[in-house]
């Protein structure tokens, strides 16, 4: 049992020193990503079901996806620290920018999963993608 215990605080130890490589500090930024992904992959399940397309391919490849996502964000903070490490960059621009084009487009993706299963989108959501997208769509 307690060979078990020291095997698993390794293993979690191991694990919490790849994260903290691969994308720094964990901020509220990547807390709000991961939370995105999870609810758009809910909504996208909950959609496919109601809309009777749920396939096991498809889910297997939106799981593909949102791997994908935090695998770019890695890459951002890897460019950020390439960057800081050559004198060029003082702050982690890159990381902060990938994370937000990511999580915008996971809230068009909820909306449209909103969509899709008959709900309607409050104007303050819309209102809120436009600002976030930085452009005003409306004009």
């Amino acid at each position: 049992m307690k060979y078990m215990d020291k095997s698993f605080q390794f293993l979690v130890a191991i694990l919490a020193g790849g994260v903290q490589f691969l994308y720094g500090d964990w901020t509220m930024l990547l807390t709000i990503l991961l939370a995105l992904t999870i609810i758009d992959f809910i909504s996208g399940l909950s959609a496919g079901y109601i809309q009777g397309e749920l396939k096991s391919k498809v889910g297997m490849i939106g799981i593909a996806r949102k791997v994908f996502i935090f695998m770019m964000v890695a890459v951002a903070h890897l460019i950020d620290l390439l960057l800081i490490e050559s004198g060029l960059e003082s702050k982690a621009l890159i990381m902060t920018m990938v994370i937000v084009f990511y999580a915008v487009n996971e809230i068009l993706s909820i909306t449209e999963n909103a969509g899709r299963i008959g709900l309607p989108v409050p104007e303050q959501i819309k209102n809120a993608i436009v600002v976030l997208k930085g452009k005003d769509e409306r004009k």
